[in-house]
């Protein structure tokens, strides 16, 4: 396994893979690696000769400088989970590989700036409206524009991003068709932990405690996969109500069932040919989100 942290030494090391004809699968993280990401990794290997992961933890999309500063970092504990799994590429660089002063200010005096998409407009139009995009404002723009730079970087034939993340999927997914970028963006499936919570870095930062409590958000999730053809959606907006105020230490954010592919609520099923439930909570100061495709 290659670590590199500059992009000269990252533009060097992948002409050598070009050169090769390898194809070339591109997994971008912010550390904190965990199962999912290397589930990532894997999936990747599978498909391709191969494998860059980046870390990189990107402060244009954090709205809350907090956040940022308590996101962990675990760069050795990260390259070593990367080399078991075999990952053949580590990019992590600096935030000055990555930004100039003039983005970071940019981005510090307005967070709708788009100068990052050199010239072309970008519009998530109502995908970044909702969910995510109404409790964190400029949090998608900054997502949107550190994968921009990094799949302009790295070139790769498929990149490859975590379901759990559903909502930012959807936007790079928009975004890759709006740059016209020739790269196939895959979806890997949700990993869980035993006790059905959805693996993320920020469940470090729980208590045994507040882990405990924060199985109740899949536990909901199943139960709705097995209740949705059965009640209406009022009457399951109404249930998640009532099972989340069964654990006092949890605070419900927002709870929706929109289309899969527009991420626009719908009252009722059948008005679309996909449906998903995403929740988002807080729990203990920790934000977690999660979701599950209906049908």
């Amino acid at each position: 396994m290659v670590v590199l942290n500059t992009l000269e030494q990252l533009t060097k090391q992948l002409k050598k893979v070009r050169d090769q004809n390898y194809n070339i699968g591109f997994i971008p993280t912010m550390g904190a690696l965990h199962p999912g990401h290397i589930s990532l990794i894997h999936a990747a290997q599978q498909q391709q000769d191969i494998t860059v992961c980046s870390i990189f933890v990107n402060p244009t999309q954090f709205n809350d400088l907090n956040d940022l500063l308590k996101y962990p970092r675990t760069i050795e504990a990260d390259c070593k989970l990367l080399e078991e799994a075999g990952c053949d590429i580590v990019f992590i660089p600096e935030v000055s590989e990555i930004y100039s002063p003039e983005e970071l200010l940019l981005k510090k005096n307005s967070l709708e700036d788009k100068s990052w998409a050199e010239g072309k407009t970008i519009d998530f139009g109502l995908l970044a409206d909702v969910m995510e995009g109404a409790h964190r404002p400029g949090h998608f723009n900054g997502v949107a524009q550190v994968v921009s730079k990094l799949l302009k970087i790295v070139r790769p034939n498929k990149a490859y991003f975590g379901q759990k993340d559903f909502q930012q999927l959807a936007i790079i997914r928009s975004l890759v068709k709006q740059l016209n970028l020739p790269i196939q963006i895959i979806a890997c499936p949700t990993i869980r932990e035993p006790s059905g919570l959805a693996m993320s870095s920020r469940n470090e930062r729980l208590s045994h405690k507040e882990r405990t409590s924060a199985a109740l958000l899949s536990e909901i999730l199943f139960e709705l996969k097995d209740l949705y053809l059965q009640k209406t959606i009022p009457e399951l907006k109404l249930f998640v109500a009532n099972k989340i105020m069964t654990d006092p230490m949890i605070e419900l954010e927002y709870f929706e069932i929109s289309d899969a592919e527009t991420l626009q609520k719908i009252t009722h099923f059948g008005l679309t040919k996909s449906a998903v439930a995403c929740f988002a909570i807080k729990l203990g100061g920790i934000r977690l989100i999660d979701n599950i495709v209906l049908y």
